[in-house]
């Protein structure tokens, strides 16, 4: 994963954040999602983070994860 500098930080458009008011956690492809859940986890367990905020985290990171899911291939 390449290290997300503040100038690309603020070009990404909200919507590409699952915290888009705060612009928190990058979740534009899949390494950033699988990322900002394995971050939301940790902030969490600190006391961080409430339990819907991560909720929403992870919704809105498993959006992205299902959309670049490959198809299972079946044999037929």
């Amino acid at each position: 994963m390449t290290k997300l500098t503040t100038k690309m930080r603020n070009k990404i458009p909200s919507n590409k954040f699952a915290m888009p008011g705060e612009k928190k956690y990058p979740i534009e492809d899949k390494a950033h999602a699988r990322n900002a859940k394995a971050r939301a986890s940790q902030q969490e367990k600190k006391g961080n983070l409430s339990a819907s905020q991560k909720a929403m985290i992870d919704r809105k990171a498993d959006k992205v994860l299902k959309k670049h899911e490959r198809p299972e291939y079946t044999r037929g």
